[in-house]
């Protein structure tokens, strides 16, 4: 499996999951810079396609180890 299409189950199961996020939210846990250029009302499911590779590598590394809900949970 490539490196693409890692990325894309991990989208779907990110989206699937926490797609109704919003930027501003995402942007407690992981600085302004997150999904930069999206509006923060947007939801991640928007965006997650169009995030640039740092966002995108953030996302997916939380979610992998297990940390991406409780980080979210905490900082709503």
């Amino acid at each position: 499996m490539s490196v693409e299409d890692r990325y894309r189950d991990k989208n779907g199961e990110i989206s699937k999951k926490y797609g109704n996020t919003l930027i501003r939210t995402l942007r407690k846990i992981y600085g302004n810079t997150f999904a930069a250029g999206h509006p923060e009302t947007a939801k991640l499911d928007e965006v997650l396609q169009h995030l640039n590779e740092t966002s995108l590598n953030q996302l997916v590394h939380d979610h992998k180890n297990g940390h991406l809900a409780k980080r979210i949970k905490k900082a709503e």
